[in-house]
């Protein structure tokens, strides 16, 4: 790519992230805010996703393409997010790259640099750790944000069950939010492990929250089995899964149906599941779901910080 053409893109994205900066300001203020995303892949020339968390970068290169040359397009898309960094004040040794590279006919995610990083981020008056270096993502989907929100706002004195709960940040708004108990269930030691230091790390930490490393569809047997009633459950499940730690496949798709009918069996009365997912093509089977209600709450879900709205599907399940 010639030098003009580089020197036009930076200004391009330069002037973009200028603009959505502006734009976001006061509502980062309003809403306590030290973590959100700049960049969504506003200009197709430029497929990038930038995120701020306090006075860091983190980036993913999100194209679909396959590129012959991945050692320019590297350094392309190195150049533009140290002339980013620039502009939002932000040194080039605070950003962090995740690019995405062909290999055996499979697309994955490769780190930018082997530093090791983690640090503590605000979103409202909640505390979160994330990992600007060592996973896919960063330990808080920022795109929930409002969900959480929602959750938080519901769960007065309710028992709260987080499944596919990741590194707990349903819980901790739950708990936040005055829950009775929760219950949070991954099949990641790593990631349960980090559910409970994020509720240690805002003083929430008691022994009537419960983390388990489970497969969620045996643990929800056994909770159906214990008699454990729930009033809100989060169900957030990953799109395809074939882990070695669980029975089967699970895809979101082709399994929804049941395991949200088997969630419904665990709701008290006048009990709700916020489920979601990131898979965009996902259509709800709701004739076979034997809920009360279905509400498709997906827009009202999606954060001002993010231009793709697309980025996932919300709903709310009344038993």
């Amino acid at each position: 790519m010639d030098k003009e053409k580089i020197d036009t893109q930076i200004e391009y994205l330069i002037n973009r992230i200028k603009k959505n900066e502006k734009l976001l300001r006061k509502w980062r203020a309003k809403e306590n805010i030290t973590c959100y995303r700049i960049y969504d892949k506003d200009i197709p020339e430029i497929p990038l996703v930038i995120d701020i968390y306090n006075d860091y970068i983190h980036a993913a290169d999100y194209r679909t393409f396959k590129v012959e040359n991945e050692d320019a397009r590297e350094k392309w898309l190195k150049k533009l997010l140290v002339e980013a960094g620039k502009v939002l004040n932000i040194p080039e040794k605070n950003i962090y790259f995740k690019f995405r590279k062909r290999q055996k006919g499979l697309s994955q995610y490769e780190k930018f640099d082997k530093r090791s990083k983690t640090i503590t981020v605000t979103e409202s008056d909640l505390q979160f750790e994330v990992n600007l270096s060592d996973y896919l993502d960063t330990g808080l989907f920022l795109d929930h944000r409002i969900t959480r929100g929602l959750v938080r706002n519901e769960c007065k004195d309710a028992r709260v069950l987080n499944l596919f709960a990741y590194t707990g940040s349903f819980t901790v708004y739950s708990v936040a939010g005055g829950a009775a108990k929760t219950v949070t269930i991954d099949m990641s030691n790593t990631y349960i492990e980090w559910a409970m230091r994020n509720l240690k790390l805002n003083d929430l930490y008691s022994k009537k929250h419960t983390f388990i490393r489970e497969d969620v569809s045996k643990a929800v047997d056994f909770l159906k089995e214990d008699n454990q009633l729930f009033d809100i459950i989060i169900l957030d499940p990953p799109t395809f899964s074939n882990s070695k730690r669980m029975e089967g496949v699970f895809d979101v798709q082709l399994d929804h149906v049941e395991l949200i009918n088997k969630l419904l069996k665990l709701l008290d009365d006048n009990g709700v599941i916020y489920f979601s997912t990131n898979f965009t093509k996902f259509k709800i089977e709701s004739e076979s779901i034997k809920a009360f209600k279905i509400e498709d709450i997906t827009e009202k879900t999606i954060p001002p910080d993010f231009r793709n709205k697309k980025i996932h599907k919300c709903y709310k399940i009344f038993k």
